[in-house]
This record gives C-alpha cells, sequence and structure tokens, in this order.
C-alpha cells in the first residue's frame, strides 16, 4: 500500500467526501441531500477556524476524510479537545492501515492544536468500528444522546 498524504480538504474533494459518507447502510439512507448542499456546508464549516476538514489522497485520489474540530472547555483543567466526527476510509482499501494513519494524524494535528484530549462518537451499530478505535487507542468512556431538532424521524 502507499501512504496517503493528509491535507487540508479543497471545495473540489466534496463530490469524493460524500461519496465515502454514502457508502454504508447509515449514510446511504440519511446523505440523500442535493450535492449543492453538501457544497454550501463545506464552505461554512470550512470557513470557522475552529474546523479541519482533512482528506487522505493517494495517487491524486481522495481515499479517506475526517472532520477534526477543537473546542474549548472549563472541564478538565480548561483543556481544549480534538472532536472528531465522520471517520471515512474508502470501502476498497479498508482494512490495510489507513484508518490507523489517519489516526495519527488526527492526534498530531489535534496536539499541534492545542488539544489535552481527543475524542469522537461512532454509533451503536458501528461494531467493526468500535473494535478499530480502541485497537488505536481510544477507551469506551461515555453514553452519548442525540435530539433531532429538524426531522423527529432523523435518530441516526
Amino acid at each position: 500500500m502507499t501512504t496517503p498524504i493528509f491535507r487540508k480538504a479543497t471545495a473540489a474533494d466534496v463530490p469524493a467526501i460524500v461519496a465515502m459518507l454514502r457508502e454504508d447502510n447509515l449514510g446511504a439512507q440519511r446523505e440523500t441531500a442535493p450535492d449543492e448542499y453538501y457544497v454550501a456546508a463545506f464552505k461554512s464549516i470550512g470557513d470557522a477556524p475552529q474546523n479541519h476538514l482533512i482528506v487522505g489522497e493517494i495517487a491524486g485520489h481522495v481515499i479517506s476524510y475526517y472532520h477534526l474540530t477543537v473546542l474549548g472547555g472549563l472541564s478538565h483543567r480548561a483543556a481544549r479537545r480534538g472532536n472528531i466526527e465522520d471517520v471515512r476510509v474508502a470501502e476498497s482499501l479498508r482494512g490495510q492501515g489507513i484508518g490507523h494513519l489517519m489516526m495519527e494524524d488526527a492526534a498530531t494535528r489535534a496536539r499541534d492544536l492545542g488539544c489535552g484530549v481527543l475524542q469522537l462518537v461512532a454509533h451503536e451499530t458501528r461494531q467493526a468500528a468500535h473494535a478499530f478505535y480502541l485497537s488505536v487507542g481510544f477507551t469506551a468512556s461515555h453514553v452519548g444522546f442525540k435530539r433531532s431538532l429538524s426531522d423527529p424521524e432523523e435518530t441516526q
């Protein structure tokens, strides 16, 4: 396997990112908005300095993605937290170590941004993801809750 290069995502990467978000059952159900919604969201998210939209690329092809947000807080001696969302590796490349490299990249970026903690959540049905996160040093420390504010049917 060629080692991916992790870099800041650009608007040109949005179609590849959305395609990865749609690759599993949960994503296929919820990622149904028109493409222009994702492009507008990308711009809005990317304009906020606490957000870091990162893609992994091999030979000019986007093969992974994660969204790192730096959160301030008062607990844990006012530690900054790196919160990771939307972790994806292209389905055809899973199991080759890319996720591990991606999580190391996220940890380095979070540390460089002054974070003392790196955290994420994974849907309760994503058992393989749970095992993966445990294997790269995360601990199952919390129970998460969610409340939809737009669509009462949207719970995932």
